[in-house]
């Protein structure tokens, strides 16, 4: 990320020249960025220039992979020189790659599959360049870090890495905690040893982008060596385009991180730290509708990404198509560079037309565009429907068929048994469709020229209230109180009432600070309309519409025959630009640890009292799911982040009964004693840099809500967030074919990815909610070996299998929040 002008000079003015403490010090240099992010013209000859004229000199890169493709053709010379230089990658060589990230992204605003191809799609491309390469230690300048990296970076070939951000700490740092080195132990049992940020490295004062270990100066190794600390070691990977040199003008001994934890760090007292997603104490402007979309987007292409690559695996099996390789590569290098962490934190900055916001716009409509073509997603017509199953599991549920246009439909599964179906008011045909795991039906659609009548689920009370039915729900919509929802009984749950009618504050409440105004305003202010837009054997639509500070919003509650879950939309028609969170400081100053987008108290949320006396929070996190240790998400001053990130859900329970929340992008969510759980909406004004961030159009969320009995994990809500982001999918077909390739036994399995290498079929497998016994994986075809990888196609071993009527069975124990990948030799199907 490239600071501002000011802060960069500051920068370079106060590094320590000198200090007369004799202590041994370390010093991790280097440089951040590339491509997309900053790498000026002609950047490479001075990094060369500059090793050539420091001998004793060693950097450590995180440069954007695909820098090198543009620096061999402007810069060959350099381009040659700096590759001699690499070449050499013992503990004495003086180049370390830290970071092989794609796109460098954060790694926690996307899925657990995202961050795996962030790495090899990275290293494939540095490898491309520079064949030596051998990646030892990750590094980041930014906090590009999640809980689940030792377990996907071991896998990788990683030994080493480092928890410190010392001089980019913007968007937030890790817990200081521990000494010279840690044991960090990922959520599957997974270790790796590491550099943390020390317990004796204190936030920086009078500055919120730095720690004391930016530049290795006195109190900073005073403070390391006084808590037992015989190495200290400092860091800044420079910004490209800095032409600083060498970072400290004093005397220290520059390092790799490679050499440094393998050779230099005392290793005889190394401390175990089971780092919590909390440890990693991130914030971004959430909220804010730039970063809102952004979240939209990458979230809606890395969804159906997902669901592409599986189906065109199963193709390539079933069918023998080709494997389209090289538009999966376009579509995912795009993804990749959407999830750039400078999307998040700098999305206004670039030119004109091609900021970030205009990137991730551009990346993300190629990757969609790639994987529509892939899942035939043009209007589903005529008399064959295929619908499709991505996950491993399966499903029955209510499919839409969008321009259907037919009259009184009738709906019939393979062997002609006819399906529950019914025609929405907006003529779009919905079905009950039970589709195999990993796999595929086909319904055929045919007119019986019967008019349909149907029994009402919902109506209009005496005093103005609407009351819904279906088998799992009994809500009630209040339009005198904005509309919100005044009970919900979950009839699975002995008629509980879930809603906590004797809270403040209404369920599914909009509420927030207009700061123009110095005044709260709620959706319940005002009386609201509702309606049923639908209401037929499949579901129940209801359409309220009201206003909030005078800004009318449109709600849609569907609640689904035989779902458990009830889906929600909201858009926000805004009036000129509000002033939505807390008030601004007359003056914006980087410095200043007060900021107004830090504190989400006062942005507008969806509020969701939920009827629990004792709540405890979890939430999801990349291959993790992390117990909350915080009694509230509240913070306001860069000393003081806390991780409220919601990614896919975050989950209320008193351990007997609970509610997940779903929502359709990252953002952060609320929640904290007397708090009810709710989750970041809007925010404007001013935050990082000074930027204004302003709203410009409406805003459009999808959320949904999962009541259930228990905790998370005996709730199914890992798998239930699996199903909503991957929905089942229609597409045109001439066969009637009906096929699955796989499925496993154990509910709380998943399978994120699954594509083709030559002949092999590649199987990730996510342990995400269940138990460390052995349990089966069943492939339809014959193969002539199971193998246990490592991601980077390292033999682990061969696994036992047993091959019985065209189907082979593999029986594997994952611990819970492990992944595994699984390679079938010459997998073949008989048709």
């Amino acid at each position: 990320m490239m600071r501002h002008t000011f802060t960069g000079l500051t920068v370079l003015l106060t590094v320590v020249a000198g200090h007369s403490f004799a202590q041994q010090q370390y010093f991790i240099d280097g440089y951040h960025g590339g491509r997309y992010g900053h790498y000026p013209a002609g950047y490479t000859g001075y990094i060369v220039e500059q090793l050539q004229a420091n001998p004793d000199w060693k950097i450590n890169l995180e440069i954007e992979p695909e820098t090198w493709d543009v620096v061999r053709v402007e810069e060959p010379a350099a381009y040659a020189s700096l590759k001699k230089i690499f070449a050499d990658q013992s503990a004495a060589g003086r180049i370390e790659y830290v970071n092989p990230g794609y796109g460098q992204s954060y790694l926690y605003t996307g899925s657990g599959e995202s961050m795996i191809r962030q790495f090899t799609y990275g290293m494939q491309k540095i490898r491309a360049h520079f064949p030596e390469t051998v990646l030892t230690t990750y590094s980041s300048e930014e906090p590009c870090f999640t809980s689940a990296l030792p377990q996907v970076l071991r896998s990788l070939g990683f030994k080493y890495a480092s928890l410190k951000n010392p001089n980019t700490c913007w968007g937030g740092y890790t817990r200081a905690f521990g000494g010279e080195l840690v044991q960090w132990l990922g959520p599957d049992g997974s270790s790796l040893r590491t550099v943390p940020r020390y317990g004796s490295e204190a936030l920086l004062e009078r500055s919120t982008w730095q720690t004391t270990a930016w530049n290795n100066n006195t109190d900073y190794i005073r403070s390391a060596v006084a808590a037992g600390i015989q190495h200290p070691v400092g860091m800044c990977l420079q910004d490209a385009g800095w032409r600083v040199g060498p970072w400290l003008k004093q005397h220290a001994r520059y390092e790799t991180w490679r050499n440094y934890i393998g050779h230099v760090a005392d290793t005889t007292k190394i401390t175990p730290w089971k780092l919590s997603q909390e440890d990693i104490q991130v914030s971004l402007v959430w909220g804010s509708q730039a970063l809102q979309r952004i979240a939209q987007q990458v979230r809606r292409a890395e969804n159906k990404l997902a669901a592409a690559e599986k189906y065109a695996a199963i193709n390539t099996i079933r069918q023998h198509s080709p494997w389209p390789q090289i538009s999966l590569d376009t579509a995912w290098k795009a993804l990749l560079l959407a999830q750039h962490h400078d999307c998040w934190i700098v999305p206004y900055n670039g030119q004109k037309g091609d900021t970030w916001i205009d990137k991730v716009k551009n990346w993300t409509d190629v990757t969609l565009a790639v994987s529509d073509s892939m899942l035939l997603q043009q209007q589903a017509t005529g008399d064959l429907i295929r619908v499709v199953n991505t996950t491993a599991h399966v499903r029955e549920e209510w499919v839409h068929l969008s321009h259907y246009g037919g009259h009184a439909p009738e709906v019939k599964d393979p062997n002609g048994k006819p399906a529950k179906a019914c025609l929405r008011q907006d003529g779009s045909l919905v079905f009950k469709a039970t589709v195999p795991a990993m796999g595929y039906t086909v319904y055929r659609i045919s007119e019986t020229g019967k008019p349909a009548t149907f029994p009402a689920h919902g109506k209009r009370l005496p005093d103005g209230r609407y009351r819904i039915e279906t088998d799992k729900y009994l809500m009630v919509i209040d339009p005198a109180k904005g509309g919100v929802i005044s009970s919900l009984i979950d009839r699975a749950a002995g008629n509980r009432e879930l809603v906590d009618t004797k809270h403040r504050r209404g369920f599914n409440e909009l509420r927030g600070y207009f700061y123009n105004e110095s005044a709260w305003h709620s959706s319940m202010d005002t009386i609201a309309t509702v309606r049923l837009k639908e209401d037929n054997p499949a579901e129940v639509v209801a359409e309220i519409k009201g206003y909030i500070s005078g800004h009318p919003f449109t709600q849609l509650i569907t609640l689904t025959n035989g779902a458990a879950g009830i889906d929600m939309q909201l858009k926000i028609d805004w009036q000129g630009a509000p002033g939505i969170g807390a008030p601004p400081a007359v003056h914006y100053r980087a410095e200043d640890y007060h900021k107004a987008f830090y504190n989400d108290s006062f942005k507008l949320q969806v509020l969701l009292p939920v009827n629990l006396a004792q709540q405890r929070i979890s939430k999801d996190a990349p291959y993790d799911v992390t117990e909350s240790r915080l009694s509230n998400t509240f913070f306001n001053t860069w000393d003081s982040i806390k991780n409220n990130v919601l990614l896919h859900w975050a989950d209320v329970t008193d351990g007997k009964t609970g509610l997940a929340l779903f929502t359709d992008h990252t953002t952060s969510y609320v929640h904290g004693e007397n708090y009810p759980l709710g989750f970041t909406v809007q925010f404007t004004g001013t935050a990082l840099w000074g930027r204004n961030y302003t709203v410009s159009g409406p805003t459009e969320v999808h959320y949904a809500i999962l009541p259930h009995s228990g905790a998370w994990d005996a709730a199914g809500v890992s798998a239930a967030a699996t199903r909503w982001c991957e929905p089942l999918l229609t597409m045109p077909t001439i066969t009637q074919d009906v096929f699955s390739l796989l499925t496993v036994t154990d509910k709380n399995w998943e399978v994120p990815a699954l594509l083709m290498d030559g002949n092999d079929l590649l199987i990730r497998i996510y342990n995400a909610a269940g138990d460390e016994e052995e349990h089966t994986l069943s492939v339809t075809g014959t193969a002539e070996a199971a193998l246990l990888e490592q991601l980077n196609g390292q033999l682990i071993a061969t696994l036992p299998s047993t091959q019985t009527k065209g189907k082979t069975a593999i029986r594997l124990a994952i611990p819970r929040f492990g992944i595994r990948t699984i390679r079938l030799k010459n997998l073949n199907v008989h048709q």
